[in-house]
């Protein structure tokens, strides 16, 4: 059984988008949060700003290190997780439920350069050879 979500798509960085309209909540993968550790800070941009497609869009702080998230989309934040700076553990627990931000897609192209859950497992299986 897989356990990347197959209605969501995936990026080779480990980020995780699951497309509604024209609205994209954004997060990050099972496999990012057991790389980074437990989490203990989530900086994310605020609400209107305008991200493009591969720039950085905000850093988590694990026990380990702090790592950046790039924006797998483009797009206009619509909203952020607020629930994340009281609880940024969320992401460990829950990586597939617990989203960071959430945009309004400007960049529709950028969705077909994304993984399928079956495509990113692959991917993740090349990375361990």
């Amino acid at each position: 059984m897989a356990i990347y979500p197959t209605d969501y798509k995936y990026t080779r960085g480990h980020e995780w988008v699951r497309v509604d309209g024209g609205t994209a909540t954004v997060g990050i993968t099972e496999f990012a949060q057991k790389q980074l550790g437990d989490m203990v800070f989530v900086d994310v941009p605020t609400v209107g700003r305008t991200v493009e497609t591969g720039e950085p869009f905000g850093t988590v702080e694990s026990v380990k290190s702090v790592s950046d998230l790039f924006m797998p989309v483009g797009g206009k934040v619509v909203a952020m997780n607020e629930e994340l700076s009281d609880e940024p553990e969320l992401l460990n627990s829950e990586p597939h439920e617990a989203w960071v931000i959430k945009i309004q897609v400007t960049d529709k192209a950028a969705l077909k350069e994304l993984l399928s859950a079956d495509q990113y497992e692959k991917y993740l299986a090349s990375e361990a050879d």
